[in-house]
Parts: C-alpha cells; structure tokens; sequence
C-alpha cells in the first residue's frame, strides 16, 4: 500500500493520489454548468456567426484538436482549430469579426492566451472563455465576452459546447437523452475506471521507469487517432515531458506507417491509445502491425471498460476521457517511481524566455 503524502514504497498500488468523492463532485459540477453554457451559445447563435475557432495553446491547443475533430464528421457548422502562437503570427484569412473563439486556460494568465485575446478584440471579435482560476487576468471583463470559471475538466466543457451547438443546428436528436445519461452516469463511471486501471497503473509505471533508467536516451513513443490524437499529443508533450522530463514522441496512427513504423525494433517502447469513435479503425491497423516488429508495445482501449449507464452509441464521445482516467492512475505511480513532484518545472514560467 502507500501513503498519499510519501515517496516510501511498500507492498503494492492502493490508488494513490485518488479521492472518489472529490472526482465525481468535480464532473458533476461540470456537467451541471449545462445550463450556463446554453445560456451562453443560445446568445452567441442568436447574433450569429461565421466561424467557431476552438484556440488553444499547449494542452489547451490538445484539447481543441479534440473538440475539432469530434464536430468534424458530425456537423455541417464552420468550426476550426487554432494554435494560438500561431494565429498571433499567421492569422487566418477567414476569420472575421463575426467570429467566435471558444478558449480554455487553467493559470488564466498564459502569455499567448492573453495575447490572443487582445487581438482577437481587435478584430471586433468575441471570445467565449473558460477560466480555472477566479480573478485571474483572464476573467477581467476586458479579456472575454462570455465567461465560464470552473476549474479542470476542460474537455467535458468543450464537447458539451460542441454538443449544444449541433443541437441547435438539428445535428443532434439524442441530446436529450445524451445528457440524461452523462449527468447520471460520467461520473462514477470515471472514477470506477480508475479504480479498475490502478494496479494496472502501478505496473507499467514501474516497468516505463526501469525502463527509462536503463535507457536514458531513447524516446518513448505515444501512438494515437481522432479524439485519442489530442490525448496522445497532450500526454506525450504536457505530461512526460513537462511534468516527467522524459523523452517521448506522439504521432498519428494515420501517419505511423509514413515514417515511424521503420524505426520500430523489438525493444522500442511504444503506447497506443485505442479509443471507440470513427477513428478507431486507424489504431487498429496500428495494433495489428506492433506485435509483428516489437515487444515493448503496450495497447490501452478504453473499450475494455464497462462505462455502466452509458450507452454504447455514446462511448465514443467520452473515451478521451476514459483515457484521461486510466493515465490518471499511470501518472500517480509515475510520479511514486520518478520520485519527481508532478508539479515541479525547470524552465516552465521559471524565467523569462
């Protein structure tokens, strides 16, 4: 067992870092800021539009590639993804002051978020906000047209901005019944998933860190598609390298056999993240073909999963967040083995660059 608070090693996993009740309060409330963020759409469809840009940048930027590609295949609404380093420099031709950029920030002060902001108001634009952290800079009334402040759970807020507006655009006859199940079931489908993946956690945490120790020098690999490409991105970059200072790469299963698959040998560590929307094809072709050329794969698919209350017309919907669970357990144990706080940075905000 462990101790939440030390770095002491005993017998085995007992869900490090986990607090149930805290969990489910925190998706709940979540999904209970629905009305809210109808309230909000309802404004923002009633003075019209010509582009929703979901802007993020870092993991904010991982959580609009998922969102994007969600609406991609299901509605006919003019939605785009921008990284917002690269709208500041780039721009977009199509964007207008009819615009609307939907933003996520958990500091609420991030250079390039404030940045963006200010030039997006330049435009004559308007900016849909959902902020973490109360009076921060981006909660100012300056700084955003409409205003959410509720902290983590940035994906859910997102897909249930992305549902709302397929609704409204008569692309989503389910909401109804959609809702009904999420806001009875999510949440402690959520946590029961990360109970179930935690001695799996405890293991591959162990294994990646033995790993890591023996061979500094060689990346870990993060192979993902569709709503599971932003996970793979945001899991590869914001966690192991950020938080752990462990190489890795993250590549698309669409591209994998464009390049990456001929560099895989038998001892190559390599993650793919299996999720249940239309892209799950793509990791498929990806699973077949690792048993073949390597012994150091490992496959997470959230399908393995019960979800209870959830139907299975919807699971794809959710299973970035299902993965987000399971590397929830994965990071607890990392954290233990790494004997590294999660939290510390080396350069991160640490200096001015």
């Amino acid at each position: 067992m462990f101790e939440a608070n030390m770095w002491k090693e005993k017998t085995g996993p007992c869900l490090r870092s986990f607090d149930e009740k805290a969990d489910i309060a925190s998706v709940n409330g979540a999904l209970a800021l629905r009305g809210e963020i109808e309230a909000i759409v309802d404004k923002i469809w009633e003075d019209g539009f010509d582009g929703i840009y979901f802007v993020g940048i870092g993991g904010t930027y991982a959580s609009s590639m998922q969102v994007e590609v969600y609406m991609r295949g299901k509605s006919a609404l003019p939605v785009f993804v921008e990284n917002a380093a690269e709208f500041l420099t780039t721009g977009n031709k199509r964007f207008t002051n009819r615009s609307v950029v939907i933003l996520s920030s958990v500091s609420g002060n991030t250079k390039e978020m404030v940045e963006l902001v200010d030039h997006v108001h330049k435009l004559g634009a308007r900016v849909f906000s959902f902020i973490d952290t109360p009076n921060s800079v981006l909660t100012q009334p300056d700084k955003q047209d409409y205003l959410v402040v509720y902290p983590k759970n940035e994906q859910l807020k997102f897909y249930m901005v992305a549902n709302y507006l397929m609704y409204k655009n008569g692309e989503f006859a389910d909401y109804a019944r959609y809702n009904s199940e999420m806001e009875a079931h999510l949440a402690q489908a959520l946590v029961e998933v990360e109970k179930q993946a935690d001695a799996w956690g405890y293991a591959y945490a162990k294994n990646k860190v033995a790993f890591r120790d023996a061979h500094p020098d060689l990346p870990h690999y993060f192979v993902g598609s569709g709503n599971q490409w932003g996970a793979t991105y945001s899991y590869a970059m914001c966690y192991w390298e950020e938080q752990m200072w462990i190489r890795t790469k993250s590549i698309t299963c669409q591209e994998f056999f464009h390049g990456m698959q001929e560099i895989i040998v038998t001892d190559t560590p390599v993650t793919l993240f299996v999720g249940e929307d239309e892209q799950r094809v793509l990791a498929e072709r990806v699973a077949r073909f690792l048993p073949k050329v390597c012994a150091n794969y490992v496959i997470i698919d959230t399908k393995e999963f019960a979800l209870n209350g959830i139907s299975k017309a919807y699971r794809g919907s959710i299973s970035h967040l299902v993965m987000h669970a399971v590397n929830n357990r994965v990071d607890a144990y990392m954290e233990l083995f790494l004997r590294h706080p999660l939290s510390i940075r080396r350069y991160y905000r640490q200096f001015e660059y």
